[in-house]
């Protein structure tokens, strides 16, 4: 796979050549980051922060938001490594700093060694100063504490010559089974598949701004079909990884997805293409595409507009939908159509209302003890929460977003609880999520 990368300077994503000649600046890194992160991981590497003249962290905050994010560039302390993790970076990328008595403070599943190599030896300090050692013998000493390695050939960085697959294939040779990101000249898409199909994912720049390389034929470099038609299976799915359906792909569909960010396909019955809700209304936001690991099959991961992505107007293709996400569904629809003096009406209008009804089902959530009270209890509790997202317009996926971004910190607090607040009374109602999600709002 392709990993995107932008490099920043005085808050400017550009490219260098070898380090040191800025050939190109292509402005604002932020729409270019929501582009890129719908091939997965980007690469954000701070260039003002790794030679020591300033700092971009108030632009990379801004990308976090945006894509999920390897972040490197003048980390070289376990402080600031930290820091990066707590904001949300996915991974960090260290180089200066990529010795045993940091990395071993840190979580090494997090956390990727950048070995930049001139002429064989290993440089740091923005490619300014040589180690006296080779790319296998820093694997040797620092492959405990990280979970992969970003390889840069210095000498190529920038400069569209081309990769060296047999330096590529001995890298992660040394690699001890972790994961290697080669950098520096990648180009062709034949050198992305190769590299793929080593086992390593390649850092891509120069070649993606200069359109030398397309992005969505980057992606899809290491894809191959078995069909007669050379379509690719496309699996789509929402993005609470429920899956919508299948359809099917091919380069200029999915050239067209990536462009519009919108969900396209290759229509097999009008040898066509196929762009979802074009005529029904029921668009897809693009969100993101992964490769299966067999590298025969996409998965788009999309925001389904209503009706759904059934032709039959139904949520998927196997019926309707179930759980939290219908619920949540249900209730943006009774949001406005709510029947006057119906339950969930009142709750919508009602703010105190519905914050006691939230406080009530959760204390009694703290003293149920058999297993259907609590699950009973819960679903309460569940009901009126999403209610409460649904009036205040937060999404579902918000919340999962928010619950994501706290797993990747590494900083914990005490989690102990507050002081005790009593519940509110509601008076003699005493209406039950399974009530008020009943027919008597239909």
């Amino acid at each position: 796979m392709i990993v995107p990368s932008i490099d920043l300077m005085n808050g400017d994503a550009v490219q260098l050549i070898g380090g040191k000649e800025e050939a190109l600046n292509a402005g604002d890194p932020r729409p270019i980051a929501k582009n890129f992160g719908l091939a997965g991981d980007i690469a954000v590497i701070d260039l003002d922060a790794a030679l020591g003249q300033g700092s971009n962290k108030e632009t990379i905050l801004d990308l976090l938001k945006l894509a999920r994010c390897r972040v490197g560039g003048g980390i070289r302390d376990v402080d600031t490594a930290i820091q990066w993790l707590d904001d949300g970076a996915h991974k960090i990328i260290l180089g200066t700093a990529a010795r045993p008595e940091i990395l071993k403070e840190l979580p090494r599943d997090r956390v990727i060694a950048a070995l930049d190599a001139l002429e064989g030896e290993v440089v740091v300090e923005g490619w300014r100063k040589g180690t006296g050692k080779t790319i296998g013998e820093q694997m040797e000493e620092l492959g405990d504490y990280v979970s992969g390695y970003l390889v840069t050939f210095v000498e190529s960085e920038g400069r569209l010559k081309g990769i060296d697959l047999n330096r590529v294939a001995e890298v992660v040779a040394k690699a001890g089974g972790r994961k290697v990101t080669v950098a520096g000249g990648v180009t062709t898409l034949e050198e992305v598949a190769a590299i793929d199909k080593l086992g390593a994912d390649c850092q891509v720049g120069m070649a993606l701004y200069t359109k030398h390389m397309n992005l969505a034929d980057g992606i899809a470099a290491p894809l191959r079909s078995d069909r007669a038609d050379g379509l690719w299976p496309t699996v789509i799915c929402d993005e609470y990884g429920k899956a919508l359906g299948l359809a099917y792909s091919n380069k200029r569909s999915f050239r067209e997805a990536i462009a519009r960010g919108q969900g396209v396909y290759w229509s097999r019955s009008r040898s066509g293409l196929w762009i979802k809700g074009e005529s029904s209304g029921a668009t897809q936001t693009l969100l993101g595409v992964d490769l299966d690991c067999d590298r025969d099959t996409l998965r788009f991961i999309v925001r389904q507009e209503n009706p759904g992505f059934c032709h039959k107007n139904t949520r998927d293709c196997w019926g309707e939908d179930s759980g939290l996400t219908k619920l949540y569904r249900t209730l943006q629809a009774r949001l406005e159509n709510a029947p006057e003096g119906s339950y969930s009406k009142r709750l919508f209008n009602d703010q105190e209302l519905l914050n006691a009804k939230i406080l009530e089902e959760a204390g009694e959530l703290t003293e149920a003890t058999e297993l259907s009270d609590i699950a009973h209890e819960a679903a309460d509790v569940l009901f009126f929460t999403l209610t409460k997202l649904v009036s205040a317009g937060v999404s579902l996926s918000e919340v999962e977003k928010v619950l994501d971004q706290r797993a990747l910190k590494v900083t914990r607090r005490p989690g102990n609880a507050k002081p005790a607040q009593e519940v509110m009374e509601v008076g003699t109602d005493s209406a039950t999520a399974e009530e008020a999600s009943g027919d008597e709002d239909e």
